[in-house]
């Protein structure tokens, strides 16, 4: 969930499926909806597609008058959600359902980012290319209670002895960690961010993913909301999602120009940082197959929360049962 170093990091630097686009005139603002979006944490290459949405009017002429707002701290999103501060919220599978197992009362509607980004990095004179590599090891995380079952599970899948590796708890300080050699790794930076980082220093970083090393597939980004308004607000919801949905569907077509977009709505951001990133995570932003954009897999969604019962991360079943919906994708639903 934290990348804040990477994002700071990137300050400094500068700092087909989703049904026919309506061609109506655009409403205008008097005759628009509003929307607030909460992001997870700083706008990003994640979030590209939500700014070329804006960008290209997708969302106006959906009649929506979308407000996107920066959280002061990546755990506000969902809490900002359940007061009813914000409609929409970009946040992580696993943070939903937590949050689900407090008895809150939120639902994912799409997926943004569908397959992990968290990973195992490491400097490329490590060489850590398997989990095996980190036997007698020291990993750095954010001490994040999942993040530490995720490196239990990989560990155990690869038949290392978990007392041989020495977890650190870094905080933010992913990349200075390894770049110290305060640690020989860390779990939890991203292959599409804090990878690309080090691979720009020259380091040469390894990447091991979590979803071929034991830990369940998950979406690593979602957009949720909260139950009472997708019961009550559901062609509102529906609308964003689709909108939505055109905006990426726009990112693929010309990932260059849509960062374009992303960089002049937040200009802070280094364009070719997040332009690589971008490039990066393109295949994540789509499902496989024919199903349309922000397609979730429920079978998964059922697995990955069996996994975070049985590693006693949530205490029922409730938090993973219904906790998402495709039925205000493109062509599904009523």
């Amino acid at each position: 969930m934290k990348r804040l170093i990477a994002l700071l990091a990137l300050l400094s630097l500068g700092v087909a499926g989703c049904g026919e686009k309506n061609e109506t005139v655009t409403p205008s603002a008097a005759h628009t909806q509003p929307l607030s979006l909460m992001l997870d944490w700083f706008p990003n290459a994640d979030h590209v597609g939500i700014y070329q949405a804006l960008a290209e009017g997708d969302f106006r002429q959906a009649g929506l008058n979308v407000q996107v707002r920066v959280p002061s701290d990546p755990a506000l999103p969902l809490k900002l959600l359940a007061a009813g501060r914000v409609d929409a919220a970009i946040t992580y599978e696993p943070e939903l359902m937590l949050a689900r197992n407090q008895g809150i009362p939120v639902v994912s509607v799409a997926a943004i980012v569908q397959e992990p980004l968290t990973s195992i990095v490491s400097v490329g004179s490590k060489h850590i290319t398997h989990p095996s590599d980190l036997r007698a090891k020291k990993v750095g995380d954010a001490g994040i209670a999942y993040q530490h079952a995720y490196l239990t599970t990989i560990l155990q899948h690869a038949g290392v002895p978990v007392s041989s590796v020495k977890e650190i708890n870094v905080g933010d300080n992913l990349v200075p960690a390894m770049l110290s050699g305060r640690v020989d790794a860390t779990l939890g930076a991203y292959w599409n961010y804090e990878a690309i980082q080090l691979q720009e220093m020259h380091k040469h970083p390894n990447v091991i993913r979590m979803n071929q090393v034991g830990v369940p597939d998950y979406d690593e980004l979602v957009v949720a909301v909260r139950t009472s308004t997708l019961n009550n607000r559901t062609d509102l919801i529906r609308s964003f999602v689709q909108a939505l949905a055109r905006g990426y569907e726009s990112v693929r077509r010309d990932p260059q120009a849509a960062v374009q977009n992303l960089v002049s709505a937040n200009s802070g951001l280094d364009q070719r940082f997040q332009l690589a990133s971008v490039r990066a995570t393109l295949p994540a932003f789509f499902p496989s197959g024919n199903d349309p954009w922000g397609w979730q897999d429920q079978g998964q969604w059922n697995s990955y929360g069996q996994w975070m019962l049985d590693e006693h991360l949530i205490a029922n079943a409730t938090a993973f049962t219904d906790a998402s919906t495709n039925e205000l994708l493109a062509g599904q639903g009523p």
